[in-house]
């Protein structure tokens, strides 16, 4: 009998855990979305608030990889929306239209080109090869899954990478940024400048693939994103040895878990936005090198500052006349732009095509660089860009 009672207390038990209603989480997405959503997921899903274009929705906490996969798949759309740690934090984001508006027309620096005489000379130094050597360093990793083992590993090699660069530059420094939820952190490096202006260009390390065993699922990611942290690292490394000396502060930033919801770029701008950082432009480069559209770069207009992208466009005239470039949209939360322009300040995501256009083997175990044939010459023009972003907003 007692053994009966025991068998029936552990039926009991292994019942309430396997029906227990299932861990809710709450995004912001894009309302477009939502309809979609709601078809797919049915009552796994819940809307709670809207706000001109943007929802906020309660969701199964189950339903959120398939979510990120569909974001892809339908609507071309990498990371597609924000994840948030409770309800303030939702209503606050999505009670910010106003300042994500404000941010959108405001002017935060001169847009002046003034650094001609420093910016041709430092564009010539580019290496597209450099550029190669790093996708290919970082798409050998198995994944860069923000939970996964190889996810850190990736991480503290960028974050040794960069040191290297900076080894000798006692105004340098570079951190990895722990984040308390998860494994994978945020990679910053800071070159200190005289003014506490801040400028910023960055990019997610991690990589997904498939929405079911993501810790061990192949996503090598080398367009998504290995190209943006390897662009990055060329423009860290033609700076650093031309000797470059910013006047404002410099930080370069790979950020953990994009693919899942913005978590690293979110949790740093609003830590940034808290302590009063004065950032005056951020630029996020989030696939550099498939070309996919007549056009070479594309800048996303929607939760980006427009005064800023007709600035990075008069860099473009000014420095490579030859890039043809135009402007598209790519939907609210499909980069970590939108985390910055989310705390009111100016985001631009200069692209690697129209977003129609763009490279169909992200999120699987294809996007290798052999996509670009095997080179990063695509990739190189956003070098170039970058540090001439850098150079004139710094003088």
């Amino acid at each position: 009998m007692k053994n009966s009672l025991k068998w029936i207390s552990l039926s009991l038990l292994l019942s309430a855990n396997i029906f227990a209603a299932p861990s809710k989480k709450l995004i912001t997405i894009d309302s477009d979305a939502v309809n979609f959503s709601n078809k797919l997921f049915g009552q796994k899903m819940k809307a709670v608030k809207k706000v001109g274009g943007i929802s906020l929705i309660e969701i199964d906490e189950d339903a959120l990889l398939q979510l990120s996969h569909e974001m892809h798949e339908k609507f071309n759309r990498c990371g597609g929306y924000m994840l948030h740690d409770s309800l303030e934090d939702a209503l606050a984001s999505i009670n910010a239209v106003e300042k994500r508006n404000f941010a959108k027309s405001a002017p935060f620096a001169d847009y002046a080109l003034t650094a001609e005489d420093e910016v041709t000379p430092l564009i010539g130094q580019v290496s597209e090869k450099n550029i190669t050597n790093v996708i290919k360093k970082l798409s050998s990793y198995r994944n860069r899954y923000y939970k996964s083992e190889t996810g850190l590993q990736a991480a503290k090699w960028i974050s040794e990478k960069w040191a290297s660069l900076v080894t000798n530059r006692s105004d340098a420094s570079v951190e990895l940024y722990q984040h308390a939820r998860w494994k994978q952190p945020s990679v910053i490096l800071t070159i200190k400048g005289e003014s506490e202006e801040t400028i910023i260009v960055g990019g997610h390390l991690d990589s997904i693939a498939g929405f079911w065993g993501r810790e061990r699922a192949h996503a090598p990611g080398a367009d998504d994103n290995a190209s943006g942290i390897a662009t990055i690292t060329e423009i860290i490394r033609v700076l650093v040895e031309t000797d470059f000396k910013p006047t404002k502060t410099l930080k370069f930033m790979g950020y953990a878990a994009e693919e899942v919801g913005l978590l690293g770029s979110k949790e740093i701008a609003a830590e940034m936005k808290a302590e009063g950082a004065n950032i005056i432009g951020v630029m996020q480069l989030d696939m550099t090198n498939f070309k996919g559209s007549d056009l070479d770069i594309v800048m996303m207009t929607d939760y980006t500052n427009q005064q800023q992208n007709e600035f990075i466009g008069t860099l473009l005239d000014k420095y490579l006349p030859t890039v043809s470039w135009g402007y598209d949209r790519c939907g609210y939360g499909c980069s970590d732009h939108a985390s910055w322009h989310g705390q009111g300040y100016p985001a631009s995501m200069p692209f690697e095509a129209k977003k129609n256009d763009m490279n169909n083997n992200i999120h699987t175990s294809r996007d290798t660089i052999e996509q670009s044939r095997g080179g990063s010459n695509h990739a190189a023009k956003f070098a170039k860009l970058g540090l001439s972003f850098v150079v004139e907003l710094d003088r």
